[in-house]
C-alpha cells in the first residue's frame, strides 16, 4: 500500500510534481533580444499573418491543457477544481516522463456547461490538445460534444475513451487467456458514468452484447426514467441479466467490470460466477474487490486501475499514445 507520509512529503517537497523549465539559457544581451525583445516582435508579426506558424515557433506546438472541474474522481466522487489538482498534475507529469509532452493541468470551478466549454475555447490557442478529465456525467458529454465542434485541435476526454479503449484491450487479452470467445462473453458492468458509459459503448460496438449495467440503483433499464439519455440508450443497446441488484445478476456471468466504489464485490459472488470468471476491479484509490480475495475466491484473470498490483487497467495508458499522435 502507499505510504501517505512519503507522499505527502514529496509533494510538499517540490511544491507538486511539476517545474516550468526554460529551453534557453539567457546569458547575453544577444541572447535576451533573440529570446525576447525585439526578435518576438518579428515571430509576432510572422505569425499573425500565419496563425499555424504558432505551432512551430512557440510551445503551443507541443502543449497539451488536462481540464477538470473535480466533479467526478474515480473511487472519490466530486472533491471540487483544487482537489483535482493533484490528480491533473500527476497525470501531467506522466505525459512529460512517459511521452515527452508538455501538460498543463487547469482546474475549472463548476460552472455551467457552456461557461465551461467557454472558457476551454478562450485558452485553446495556446495548445495543441485538449484532454477533459474527472468530469461528471452527463455533462462530461455535453462539454465534449461541443468542444469538438468548436475547436480544430483534438478533444480528448480520458475517463471515456482512454477507459474504455484499455478495457477492452485488456479485455480481449483476458479472453485468451480463460480460452473463450470475445464476442460471447456475458459481462457485469457496475458504475455507468462517463467511464462505464463510454466502455459499454465500445463493447457493444465490438460485438459483445451480453452486457448488464448497474449504478448504485441497481440494473439500468430503457424505460427508467432516474438514468440519463444516454444511459437509457446503451440499455437499450445490449441484452441484460434478469435481476434488480449486483447480487441478483452476477451468477453465471463470465467477466466484472468495476467503475464504481470501493468493496462492492464479495468473495461469494466471485464463486457465483461462471468458471475462470474475469474481474477487471478498477476503482481507485480502492478497488471493488481484494486481488488477493478474488484470486482466492477462483478468479483467473485480476486486473485493478493501481499500479500497487499486477494487471493495472488504466485510462493514462492510452493518454500517452494518444499525446503523441496531438
Amino acid at each position: 500500500m502507499v505510504d501517505m507520509d512519503k507522499v505527502l512529503a514529496l509533494h510538499e517537497a517540490h511544491t507538486g510534481v511539476l517545474d516550468i523549465k526554460g529551453d534557453f539559457d539567457v546569458t547575453t544581451r544577444n541572447d535576451l533580444s533573440e529570446a525576447y525583445t525585439p526578435g518576438v516582435a518579428g515571430l509576432a508579426k510572422l505569425i499573425e499573418s500565419d496563425p499555424s506558424a504558432k505551432a512551430k515557433y512557440t510551445m503551443s506546438g507541443k502543449l497539451v491543457s488536462i481540464v477538470s472541474d473535480g466533479t467526478a474522481v474515480l473511487g472519490l466522487g466530486n472533491v471540487g477544481p483544487a482537489a483535482s489538482l493533484p490528480i491533473i498534475e500527476g497525470k501531467a507529469l506522466l505525459y512529460k516522463d512517459f511521452s515527452g509532452v508538455n501538460a498543463v493541468p487547469m482546474a475549472l470551478e463548476q460552472t455551467s456547461v457552456d461557461e465551461f466549454v467557454q472558457t476551454v475555447v478562450n485558452m485553446s490557442t495556446s495548445f495543441s490538445g485538449i484532454h477533459l478529465e474527472d468530469i461528471a456525467a452527463p455533462r462530461c458529454f455535453e462539454i465534449e460534444e461541443k468542444l469538438k465542434e468548436k475547436l480544430d485541435i483534438p478533444v480528448y476526454h480520458d475517463d471515456q475513451e482512454g477507459t474504455a479503449i484499455v478495457v477492452l484491450a485488456g479485455l480481449i487479452n483476458a479472453a485468451k487467456v480463460v480460452n473463450k470467445p470475445l464476442k460471447d462473453l456475458k459481462i457485469v458492468l457496475n458504475g455507468v458514468g462517463a467511464s462505464g458509459y463510454a466502455t459499454g459503448k465500445l463493447l457493444a460496438e465490438a460485438g459483445i452484447k451480453h452486457i448488464t449495467l448497474l449504478d448504485r440503483h441497481g440494473v439500468i433499464r430503457e424505460d427508467d426514467t432516474r438514468y440519463n439519455a444516454y444511459q437509457r440508450k446503451l440499455a437499450g443497446m445490449v441484452n441484460q441479466a434478469d435481476g434488480q441488484t449486483l447480487d441478483d445478476v452476477i451468477a453465471h456471468q463470465d467477466v466484472f467490470i468495476g467503475l464504481s466504489d470501493e468493496k462492492v464485490l464479495s468473495a461469494d459472488q466471485v464463486k457465483r460466477m461462471n468458471d475462470a470468471p474475469i474481474i477487471f476491479a478498477l476503482a481507485n484509490p480502492v478497488p471493488e474487490i481484494d486481488p488477493d480475495e478474488a484470486n482466492a475466491a477462483g478468479a483467473k484473470v485480476v486486473a485493478t486501475g493501481s499500479s500497487q498490483w499486477p494487471n493495472q487497467v488504466n485510462n493514462i495508458w492510452h493518454s500517452l499514445v494518444y499525446s503523441k499522435d496531438c
